[in-house]
């Protein structure tokens, strides 16, 4: 080939690829199109883009101020609510106060969910975002000064209402998982229906029907199923104890054929054991007000229900049940 015809395939060959180039270049240093001149485009991409509020994953801040609200909100809020008590594990509500920084923490929540029967007076005076009284509309036992007896969750129908109450406040916090609240409360409401049902049906063939509980926590249960409470202390577990109570409760013992002193699991048990100490075949069993759980027990996730159950295993020892 001579050099005519080289230049010649050079040139058809160059040509070609610089139109290539050119065409390729304006291609790629084009405006892009503005969001008015493609907004349907604009608009797609920017709906996939949420902020944190706005996320599905976020949950609803509850704090209970004590552990049976705390399992009933656990129970009733599932994965949707990050709940917290205000109450230490293994420390007695009666007379805990909250500090200063707690109360801080707690202006925060979503949802604060209180007894409001007297065992958290505290609580009456904080103003949160959203509050439910637990004893709302509920029976309360009253003593002759007018005060409340709190342990209204030891009863599984007042406990049924109560879990109603959370339900209810859950839903104003967090509307729009309002079905899930529902369903999760009928759930374990169904529950408690079960616990009321097993309870009535082991109880109703025994020998006794007076027992001996620490302090005066169990007149709802008691009034539910027909059983008659006694007690070493009033409403607050860690009272003084007299000495008569003691004399007075060894005697009743004897006379009705006691041999179990119900203790709890927050209390030092060596006083019941006094008592025990001094009746035939006596011994202490644990009868759990439910208002705190210990380190270990909260490690092992352990509820209301578990806890009902231990309590009527026990009660059953005492009460010579069938």
């Amino acid at each position: 080939m001579n050099k005519k015809e080289i230049a010649l395939v050079a040139i058809a060959i160059v040509i070609p690829l610089t139109v290539i180039w050119v065409v390729y270049s304006v291609g790629l240093l084009s405006p892009k199109p503005t969001s008015s001149e493609n907004g349907s485009q604009s608009n797609n991409s920017s709906s996939i883009i949420q902020s944190p509020s706005a996320s599905p994953y976020t949950t609803a801040k509850v704090v209970a101020s004590f552990f049976p609200l705390y399992d009933f909100a656990k129970h009733v809020g599932g994965n949707k609510v990050d709940v917290t008590t205000m109450v230490p594990v293994g420390v007695e509500p009666h007379d805990w106060e909250p500090t200063t920084q707690q109360i801080q923490r707690l202006l925060s929540a979503d949802l604060f969910v209180y007894n409001g029967a007297g065992i958290d007076k505290w609580a009456d005076k904080v103003e949160t975002k959203l509050k439910v009284n637990a004893s709302e509309g509920l029976p309360l036992l009253t003593d002759n000064h007018g005060n409340h007896d709190p342990h209204t969750w030891l009863d599984p129908v007042l406990a049924k209402r109560q879990v109603e109450l959370i339900r209810n406040g859950l839903i104003k916090a967090d509307p729009q998982n309002t079905d899930y609240y529902i369903q999760n409360a009928q759930s374990y409401i169904a529950q408690l229906d079960s616990l009321d049902a097993k309870i009535k049906s082991e109880l109703s063939n025994c020998t006794k029907t007076d027992f001996i509980a620490f302090h005066s926590a169990f007149s709802y249960f008691s009034n539910r199923y027909g059983l008659h409470q006694h007690t070493i202390l009033g409403e607050d577990p860690e009272g003084e104890i007299q000495p008569q109570t003691l004399e007075q409760l060894i005697n009743f013992a004897k006379q009705y054929g006691i041999h179990v002193i119900y203790s709890e699991e927050l209390i030092d048990p060596r006083n019941a054991q006094v008592i025990a100490d001094e009746i035939p075949n006596g011994k202490v069993l644990v009868l759990s007000p439910i208002e705190g759980v210990k380190a270990d027990e909260q490690q092992t996730g352990i509820g209301y229900l578990e806890k009902m159950q231990q309590n009527l295993e026990n009660l059953k020892q005492g009460l010579d049940c069938k």
